[in-house]
């Protein structure tokens, strides 16, 4: 198994690992309409490589000639001396296998080498990843309601995690 960063010609790997993992995620979270919504907002090859350009780095998980999973981050995010985890992704059958915690500690020694004293991610206030979170070292440390359009919420808990 081994991480490796997604090049920009990399964004239809991503975008079908979003087309495989988010709308099963979400689907007792969010509605359809809101899932659609989100979907094409989100993961338009557009709007990724837009984050690209903007500084967002994306991270793949790979085994064999198979991916299972994605994770974006931003370094010092807004001027901080944080680095922000944007999207962390797993096939479903693969959750609960360990392969988040490999994500988290890839972003983490990234973060370390960046001198980032901090890891922080938004997540659903209803996302049961939480209790990932949780055990992986994350602490909640305020909440946002983030207005995305056609009348959709994003209603999330902010975590971080500080980098010993």
């Amino acid at each position: 198994m081994q991480i490796v960063e997604a090049p920009k010609d990399y964004i239809f790997v991503i975008r079908s690992l979003a087309d495989r993992i988010w709308p099963h995620t979400f689907r007792d979270i969010l509605s359809e309409k809101q899932i659609a919504y989100m979907m094409d907002m989100m993961y338009s090859i557009s709007f990724l490589e837009q984050q690209m350009d903007n500084g967002h780095h994306y991270l793949l998980l790979r085994e064999n000639d198979e991916y299972l999973g994605y994770l974006s981050y931003e370094l010092n995010y807004k001027n901080s001396n944080l680095t922000k985890i944007h999207k962390i992704y797993i096939l479903p059958s693969l959750q609960g296998k360990g392969l988040g915690r490999l994500f988290i500690n890839a972003v983490k020694e990234v973060a370390i080498q960046n001198n980032n004293a901090g890891l922080s991610l938004n997540v659903n206030r209803y996302n049961k990843a939480i209790e990932f979170y949780t055990r992986v070292g994350f602490n909640i440390v305020g909440s946002e309601d983030i207005d995305i359009g056609d009348g959709f919420l994003m209603e999330d808990y902010i975590m971080n995690l500080k980098i010993e």
